[in-house]
């Protein structure tokens, strides 16, 4: 709704992974060229990993999309399965039937198709995103797809992508032998804060105008700030500021605008986390065997632990870690959607706002004086009230809308 007020054809900080807004960034640059090195010399097991939004999903669409028309993709997104499961998902996005068929046809249909493939002179790639939700056995009945070869080349090149907690899986002692056989690895690391500008002013290109508004450097600092150089994160903050911007009439983002809505954002986010967040911390004390005070700190050190214990403490500890992860994961999610809502929510508004204010707005009249205009050319009267009413009638409106989306964010959780 805000593309016309900014001289934008499309939306530039939208969520989803368009490969149309993928960053030039050293990270992003180094990946595809990895990528796209271990696709071309067969190497057989490529890992990519990334923090959560860093651009793994944006990398992966760009690198499948530039691909030669003899490789043949096959892509899994769903990895909360076990390995017939993830078998017959593979074929399937290969083209081939699964109906019906046990794990031994499965296999016995993919070796097939490999064949047919190499003699075809066609490289197949399987990427698996999210490696990191694959159960250690599952990983290891993937390893052993990559048996699947002829005498002189290997017939299936395989990608893992996932986040940091993919490497840590494939430390276990018991994926040595899928860890030794990786031959590329790669890690997108944050935007730095230079990248960090350059990465919005990128996007804000693509969309149509890279002058859409003006960034202080104090309001650039604040962004990278908030965002720790993840572009999603990025994204989301940017997103927030373009409607704070449209709904307030200007081109201009200070730092105190982008300290309010940070603020606002992180206000929802630690509502939406408390509870569970107390949870895990009481689980992981209690693993500790340290007692809670009722204001939530410890009340007593740690008390030593007996050597036949340790382990068993030390387990209970990472589980329960875990668990806080897990919720921060979900947590996290949850936000990003009722942002989105928000979102939308307070675009509607404001758009009705904007008409009954058009209403009764009087014309200007032929003897006014011409309207001063601003640095981008639009008349400085297109975007002031005329008077004081029209001013607190503006007001009254703006603080409704900032009124309902702090109602959605509570009533979202």
């Amino acid at each position: 709704m805000y593309e016309n007020f900014f001289g934008l054809k499309k939306r530039p900080f939208e969520l989803a992974p368009n490969p149309d807004f993928l960053f030039p960034g050293a990270a992003h640059k180094r990946a595809l060229t990895y990528l796209n090195y271990g696709v071309k010399e067969k190497t057989g097991f490529i890992m990519l990993t990334g923090e959560v939004g860093s651009g793994k999903t944006t990398v992966i669409r760009d690198f499948v999309d530039r691909l030669d028309r003899r490789v043949t993709v096959a892509k899994v997104f769903n990895t909360k399965v076990n390995f017939e499961q993830l078998i017959a998902m593979i074929n399937d996005d290969f083209g081939l039937d699964c109906t019906g068929k046990d794990k031994v046809a499965l296999l016995k249909d993919l070796y097939h198709f490999l064949i047919a493939e190499h003699g075809k002179e066609r490289s197949p790639v399987l990427i698996i995103d999210e490696a990191q939700n694959l159960a250690p056995t599952v990983l290891e009945e993937v390893r052993m797809l990559s048996n699947l070869e002829t005498n002189d080349a290997k017939l299936i090149q395989i990608v893992l992508v996932g986040q940091p907690e993919l490497a840590a899986l494939l430390s276990l002692d018991e994926l040595r032998q899928l860890r030794q056989r990786i031959s590329i690895v790669c890690r997108l690391s944050p935007l730095t804060r230079g990248e960090c500008e350059e990465y919005i002013y990128h996007r804000l290109a693509v969309a149509g105008n890279r002058e859409a508004v003006q960034l202080s450097s104090e309001a650039l600092d604040g962004i990278y700030a908030y965002s720790n150089g993840i572009p999603r994160l990025v994204n989301v903050l940017c997103n927030f500021l373009l409607l704070t911007a449209f709904a307030e009439g200007t081109r201009t983002i200070s730092r105190e605008m982008v300290s309010d809505i940070t603020a606002e954002l992180q206000t929802e986010w630690c509502a939406g986390n408390k509870d569970e967040f107390a949870a895990g911390k009481r689980a992981l004390l209690q693993a500790l065997g340290a007692p809670e005070a009722d204001d939530g700190h410890i009340t007593a050190p740690v008390p030593s632990m007996a050597s036949s214990n340790v382990e068993k403490k030390i387990r209970l500890m990472l589980e329960n870690m875990s668990l806080r992860i897990t919720a921060f994961e979900k947590a996290h999610a949850r936000a990003e959607g009722r942002q989105l809502d928000d979102m939308m929510h307070r675009l509607e508004l404001l758009e009705k706002s904007r008409q009954e204010i058009a209403a009764t707005t009087p014309a200007p009249t032929a003897a006014s004086s011409p309207a001063k205009k601003g640095n981008e050319g639009t008349p400085v009267s297109a975007i002031a009230p005329s008077n004081q009413k029209d001013t607190n009638q503006k007001k009254s409106l703006l603080k409704r809308i900032a009124g309902a989306g702090q109602r959605d964010g509570r009533t979202a959780e």
